[in-house]
């Protein structure tokens, strides 16, 4: 009979290492899938270490440009930021990997899809959810959820003797003081000596942005234009370097960030499976990015349009965080986000410095700022005396709260 293939997706660290050689000796065949998406690995030796692991095939997708274009931009665009404060970066690379390793899948006719993200964390969900969404016909191996698995593996003690009996030459430490994981919108870190909430982050942990301190002591002045909330030049007025392809803005957003120290933060947020989790996360060019279209919206887009966005903004954040991606709840807020920014059309120029990212000017073609109508100066068309009715009837209710309040109280 044949082997039934597994594709796995698979970076090379530890614990895929591990579950490559793991599916191997339980009969099947693997391929092993690697997404990707801006992580600063060589690929080529990504490659060799499958090979040498035992991989039957590995498949090294090419997802940049899909990520930032299908993923990245139109969470920004939608304002998506989890509890306040984190864009998201691991959350939205998770379901571009699985669609492309779905897409693997069905190609070479596998009956599997696996992953190493363990049982406790959110990356199990969002993996296995967009399995389920695109192909349900395809059979899951998800290691860390299986007994016999756990029995072998307690803990990274036995992986790396596992590694050391198979052969597998996997850089690994005992010493490691946390995990780390990269993309083109943010690396993060997290587990180790983070696990305690009150031990700050050494220095020297952070990878992908100079320490603000260090940053350069001028500001860096940059030009964003949008349209439609989508950026199209990104410009540096110190050096006129200019970038008009999505890709290639994005990443000059990322070096522009990485150099002036933008992006870091340290949070406690909730887990889908109810686990709170300390995380922390650098996002150099998604901080800019967001700032920026954020300020244009400010002069570009309708009032209350913005206020139902915002509205709305929390739960995309938590659709996207949770590993719903592909839901019909999904499709719905992306929707409403794309007439959101229809006409969001203009110049925002942003001021990088030791940290921030502020903007300092804004124009666009839609704009519905008036100045004189908003000017202390002149009447600009507005008739200052129409506000005295315009009090009175918001006053109403007011006074008939105060009423029945006394009433109340003398009673």
């Amino acid at each position: 009979m044949a082997k039934e293939t597994v594709v796995l997706a698979y970076s090379g660290g530890l614990d895929t290492s591990c579950i490559l050689r793991w599916l191997k000796l339980k009969g099947h065949d693997v391929i092993a899938f690697v997404g990707d998406v801006g992580q600063d690995d060589d690929m080529d030796q990504v490659r060799r270490n499958a090979e040498a692991t035992g991989a039957d095939d590995v498949v090294i997708a090419d997802l940049k440009r899909e990520f930032v274009s299908d993923y990245i931009l139109p969470a920004i665009r939608g304002n998506a930021v989890y509890e306040g404060q984190y864009l998201l970066g691991t959350a939205l690379a998770r379901p571009v990997i699985a669609k492309a390793q779905v897409e693997c899948a069905l190609e070479k006719g596998a009956t599997y899809v696996s992953h190493g993200a363990t049982g406790k964390g959110n990356d199990q969900v969002r993996f296995e959810l967009t399995y389920a969404a695109l192909a349900p016909q395809l059979k899951v191996i998800s290691p860390w959820k299986s007994g016999e698995f756990l029995q072998q593996f307690k803990g990274r003690t036995d992986m790396i003797n596992f590694c050391e009996e198979q052969k597998i030459d996997i850089p690994v430490s005992l010493t490691k003081p946390y995990s780390m994981d990269e993309n083109l919108m943010h690396k993060s870190y997290e587990s180790g000596i983070l696990e305690d909430p009150l031990t700050a982050p050494d220095p020297e942990m952070w990878q992908m942005t100079v320490d603000p301190r260090q940053a350069p002591d001028e500001e860096t002045v940059i030009e964003l234009e949008f349209k439609d909330g989508h950026p199209i030049r990104l410009t540096n007025e110190a050096t006129g370097e200019t970038h008009t392809d999505l890709l290639d803005i994005f990443m000059g957003l990322n070096a522009l960030g990485r150099a002036n120290g933008i992006g870091r933060i340290d949070i406690v947020e909730n887990r889908f499976v109810g686990i709170k989790s300390r995380g922390c996360y650098e996002t150099p060019g998604g901080t800019i990015l967001h700032l920026a279209l954020r300020d244009l919206e400010g002069i570009a887009m309708d009032r209350e349009v913005q206020r139902l966005r915002d509205m709305l903004s929390p739960k995309l954040a938590e659709i996207i965080y949770n590993g719903f991606w592909f839901s019909p709840e999904m499709e719905f807020l992306s929707a409403a986000v794309d007439k959101s920014q229809e006409i969001i059309d203009g110049v925002v120029r942003m001021s990088l410095y030791k940290g921030n990212a502020s903007a300092i000017g804004r124009s666009s073609p839609s704009s519905l700022y008036d100045q004189d109508l908003s000017s202390m100066d002149i009447e600009g068309g507005f008739d200052q005396t129409d506000s005295a009715g315009f009090i009175r009837i918001n006053s109403l209710r007011l006074k008939a709260h105060r009423a029945i309040t006394q009433h109340a109280q003398e009673g």
